[in-house]
């Protein structure tokens, strides 16, 4: 079954707009996490030209840059493959007071290193053992953790992909593995469908973005983050996600042509 979405897309000026009532709403958060040294902890993943980068950014445009980090960490050194895997990403965990949004986190394991055979059969079964514990540890030490996968049909990543490609401004999103996403779509399709079954749980669930459209994506990943996090004075109204856009994990919906095939 084809990804279902013929709804209408939301033209500029309203997309504007609540864009800032909602960005109002994340400075109201951000407020509530300083006094009350709370720590969040947000990771996005997804499908290559998924619309990461662009959602964080309008996440944390109006932000504390102080108070708010965003991670995307490069290719692991020679000491991190030598490391405990989730090693590299500790350093970078939120502590009081602080929002730390991972562009892409230890899910690589699960997604691009598993596909392109950057780690071993054994390396890729060791992290879905463990990776529900550690998300646990970090849960049970008091950080807030939402987990994001961003969704797109492979018509949308083809066009995507060949805009970068146009788009001068775009020229730094381009990567090999651009070129082999592609190609492996079907590879990827399968190691996301694992990678749900293995790491959705009660603790950390996975939140599934339908992202074909940018800009009802990127709203409907804000209020669902402001949806799930407590702060003083939250407008509920203005946070209430799109369930067709935002929802969590289930297995129906690879089925039923929620998720992308």
């Amino acid at each position: 079954m084809k990804h279902k979405h013929n709804r209408k897309k939301i033209d500029k000026d309203e997309y504007q707009a609540a864009l800032i009532r909602l960005q109002i709403e994340l400075v109201k958060l951000q407020k509530h996490i300083i006094k009350h040294g709370e720590k969040v902890l947000i990771l996005f993943e997804g499908r290559d030209a998924g619309g990461k980068d662009g959602s964080i950014k309008r996440i944390t445009q109006h932000l504390s840059p102080r108070e708010t980090r965003v991670v995307a960490l490069g290719k692991p050194s020679d000491r991190d493959q030598s490391s405990w895997y989730f090693q590299r990403y500790v350093p970078h965990l939120p502590a009081a007071q602080e929002m730390a949004l991972f562009n892409r986190s230890w899910y690589n394991r699960a997604g691009v290193e598993r596909v392109m055979g950057f780690c071993s059969d054994g390396e890729y079964h060791e992290f879905l053992e463990t990776v529900p514990d550690f998300e646990l540890m970090l849960v049970r030490s008091g950080i807030k953790l939402l987990k994001y996968y961003l969704d797109i049909s492979r018509e949308e990543q083809k066009r995507r992909l060949e805009d970068r490609e146009r788009d001068p401004l775009k020229q730094w999103k381009i990567s090999p593995i651009d070129v082999e996403a592609v190609k492996h779509w079907d590879d990827y399709s399968l190691a996301r469908n694992i990678m749900f079954a293995r790491t959705h749980h009660l603790d950390a669930p996975w939140t599934v973005v339908r992202a074909d459209d940018k800009k009802s994506a990127r709203l409907n990943i804000i209020k669902d983050m402001l949806f799930r996090l407590d702060y003083k004075d939250k407008n509920d109204a203005e946070v209430l996600p799109d369930t067709d856009i935002v929802f969590n994990y289930a297995e129906s919906y690879l089925k039923n042509g929620m998720i992308a095939e």
